[in-house]
C-alpha cells in the first residue's frame, strides 16, 4: 500500500495545485497577476522571450562539440529513463531483493511521470 501511494500522490500533485489555483483565481475573481493593458501585456511578454532566452543559453553546448555528443546529450534523459523502465520490468523476470524492486519501481514511476505525466494531465484538463 505504501509503493502505490509513493506513486500515486506525486501524480496528483499537479491536479491539486491546478485545483487550488482556480479556487484563488474564483474566490479574487480571477485577478491575480494578469496585464491591465496592452502596454503591460507586452511588458510581460518581453520578459517571458528574455527568460527563454535565458534558458536557451544555459542549456545551450560548448561551440565545439561533435554533432554526436551533442544528440547523446539532449537525449541522456529520455535514455536513462528508458534504461530505468527496463530495470524495473527485469525485476519482473530476474531474482531481485524486495528493497531493490521496490526502489527502481519507484525509480520508474517517477521516469513515467517525467516522460507521460504533463502529456496525461493537460489531456485530462483539456488544456
Amino acid at each position: 500500500m505504501g509503493s502505490i501511494l509513493s506513486l500515486v500522490v506525486p501524480a496528483l500533485i499537479p491536479a491539486l495545485a491546478d485545483g487550488l489555483r482556480g479556487l484563488f483565481s474564483r474566490l479574487t475573481g480571477g485577478a491575480g497577476a494578469k496585464p491591465q493593458n496592452v502596454e503591460e501585456q507586452i511588458k510581460l511578454m518581453a520578459a517571458e522571450n528574455e527568460r527563454l532566452k535565458a534558458l536557451a543559453e544555459l542549456d545551450k553546448p560548448a561551440e565545439n562539440i561533435s554533432p554526436w555528443v551533442a544528440d547523446l546529450r539532449a537525449s541522456f534523459r529520455y535514455v536513462a529513463g528508458g534504461l530505468i523502465i527496463l530495470g524495473a520490468v527485469s525485476t519482473l523476470y530476474l531474482p531481485a531483493d524486495l528493497l531493490v524492486q521496490d526502489a527502481i519501481w519507484n525509480l520508474a514511476g517517477s521516469v513515467f511521470a517525467f516522460l507521460f505525466g504533463d502529456r496525461m494531465y493537460f489531456k485530462f484538463a483539456k488544456r
